[in-house]
């Protein structure tokens, strides 16, 4: 496979991805030209040396937009090698769907050509184009996406209106079980400060990445499937990874206004509960239309979501602003509670508890802000950072979505107070640089 490729300006050829390094490039010509030549992966291995001096042709701007092009087309040439599984696979690492269920109902743990994998079932919209070279393009450009935050997909298979797709596994547990324990409500083992602030940077980075085109490839997605329930969690350091990337694009989900538009009807919408909402402690719910359904958790739709069913980037904020709220509440986003003297279910809600927090100003503000967190925790955090962090979480929530920030500097703005929260746990732990002498003075 040839590539057109330009010498790059590092000259430390060994900070190059892992995944360019056998691509040697051919030095300049003595015609001195900087046109790039073709050429191929299985050049020499002496010249990657001459390849990496700089070049002072080009101008540092020129370079640095050729640079990124030319990593768009080569990333672009890789065969990531997506799997379109046949469905007579799928049956036979299930057991024919008859092996246990993990974890939710319509998904499998088991092995798949040698691999260790997770299969889920999913629905497809029904105008949504199953044709087997629709599903593969759709999946070469997201197995190029690859994020250590991001649970990685691994192929997919089509029979009749569903589909069956395949992610890595990963050994740990999901969120909302760390959070609310129901056989011990009283226990998390994310009974530290860092470890919050640690799942919640490395969350805010995968969607980052998946909002911003940071994959290098000419689509931005969005996720439309981000709550607790779907956020590994995994030892020692409590690192978080983001599962159901691809969900939306492979099963049709709408995700652009258009979509619904082009459909040239008005129309209703009814919500339907994802399976894992079945176990919730929610009072039985009422259809509202039978017109066009979307999947959706109660406690994480936006309210624009839950009036269209179109998945969006700020849909994609607003649920993350609600995952924000469980990690400093360590709260359920909604819970109904069963008021015996009124024979009634009263709806709490941790979202506006926590805007409550933010909003009603005075002295007792900060009281207040104490209450709300975690008491698992044990008072043990910094409270300015805390602070900081329900106002960056009430943000994500507003009730206008043009009004919510952007992924990018909730980012940036999580990766600076992980770091003053570094700063605050380096003081406040144990010291250990000291010794101590039993021997008589």
């Amino acid at each position: 496979m040839a590539v057109d490729a330009i010498p790059p300006t590092s000259p430390h050829p060994k900070h190059s991805s892992p995944r360019h390094r056998n691509n040697h490039r051919k030095p300049p010509s003595n015609s001195g030209k900087s046109t790039p030549t073709p050429i191929s992966s299985a050049a020499s291995s002496d010249q990657s040396t001459t390849l990496n001096k700089p070049t002072s042709n080009f101008t540092s701007s020129s370079t640095s937009h050729s640079s990124r092009h030319s990593l768009s087309s080569l990333r672009n040439s890789l065969p990531e090698n997506p799997h379109l599984y046949d469905i007579s696979e799928i049956r036979s690492a299930t057991n024919n769907f008859l092996a246990k269920t993990y974890s939710a109902s319509r998904c499998w743990r088991c092995h798949l050509l040698g691999k260790d994998v997770l299969i889920f079932q999913r629905k497809v919209n029904h105008s949504h184009d199953l044709r087997p070279p629709s599903v593969r393009q759709k999946l070469s450009s997201i197995c190029r996406s690859h994020h250590i935050a991001i649970v990685n997909l691994v192929g997919a298979s089509i029979s009749g209106n569903y589909v069956y797709l395949v992610y890595d596994f990963i050994e740990g547990a999901n969120l909302s079980d760390l959070l609310h324990n129901k056989s011990n409500p009283g226990f998390t083992v994310l009974d530290s400060w860092m470890s919050r602030m640690q799942i919640a940077s490395d969350l805010a980075n995968g969607i980052d990445y998946i909002h911003n085109n940071n994959t290098g490839l000419d689509v931005k997605s969005v996720h439309n499937h981000i709550k607790s329930s779907s956020v590994i969690v995994t030892e020692p350091s409590f690192n978080a990874k983001l599962c159901h990337f691809g969900t939306a694009e492979l099963c049709g989900e709408p995700t652009e206004e258009k979509e619904l538009d082009d459909l040239g009807v008005s129309y209703k919408v009814e919500e339907i509960l994802d399976e894992e909402e079945s176990t919730s402690s929610s009072p039985k719910k009422l259809n509202r239309s039978n017109s066009i359904k979307f999947n959706g958790t109660t406690g994480y739709m936006s309210p624009e979501f839950q009036l269209t069913g179109v998945g969006t980037r700020k849909s994609d904020v607003y649920a993350f602003g609600v995952v924000l709220v469980e990690l400093l509440s360590g709260e359920e986003p909604v819970k109904y509670t069963y008021n015996k003297a009124t024979k009634e279910y009263i709806k709490l809600s941790a979202v506006e508890s926590g805007r409550a927090v933010v909003e009603e100003g005075g002295v007792e503000r900060e009281g207040r802000l104490r209450k709300w967190i975690d008491i698992r925790l044990k008072d043990s955090y910094p409270v300015e950072v805390a602070g900081k962090m329900t106002r960056l979480a009430v943000e994500c929530l507003h009730e206008d979505p043009n009004k919510r920030p952007d992924m990018r500097r909730v980012a940036g703005k999580i990766s600076k107070l992980y770091l003053e929260s570094q700063v605050w746990y380096d003081k406040m732990k144990i010291p250990t640089d000291f010794t101590v002498s039993f021997a008589p003075r």
